[in-house]
């Protein structure tokens, strides 16, 4: 099948699919004469492997181990459900990091008045994480040095 076939079957589109041949993890596809790429079945499987890895937060290197993994039939499940562990604790973190985001500016959205005033604890806060320096509030936004 050719791209765009490949692509419709796979869920990708034949731009991601020839970033993941790009890259390696998807194995250079065959050519026909006129240089059009040919996918067979194992292609696709390759395919689908990767677009559930990514669908499920694996990052590039992690799927190009998973992938290295999967098509060796000797490895031992204990490395797959390590590098499946890591990626848990990775999740983890990230969603205890967006819980305090959210918190922040659930926060920030209480003590702001919402009404015809000027004065805005969201704005102000934003300010004053820039380079460590306090915001000025009075001044407006500064003019770069």
């Amino acid at each position: 099948m050719n791209i765009g076939q490949a692509a419709r079957q796979s869920g990708l589109s034949a731009k991601m699919i020839r970033y993941y041949e790009s890259i390696g993890l998807l194995k250079a596809a065959h050519r026909t004469d006129s240089g059009y790429r040919v996918y067979g079945d194992d292609d696709l499987h390759t395919l689908a492997f990767i677009k559930r890895s990514r669908d499920l937060g694996f990052s590039l290197e992690e799927v190009g181990k998973l992938l290295t993994l999967w098509q060796d039939r000797q490895r031992a499940s204990a490395d797959v459900k390590a590098l499946a562990r890591q990626h848990i604790d990775e999740l983890n973190q990230k969603i205890r990091e967006l819980g305090q985001l959210r918190d922040t500016l659930q926060d920030l959205v209480e003590h702001c008045q919402g009404d015809q005033r000027p004065d805005c604890p969201i704005l102000k806060n934003l300010a004053s994480g820039c380079c460590g320096e306090p915001a000025h509030p009075t001044t407006g936004p500064r003019a770069p040095l």
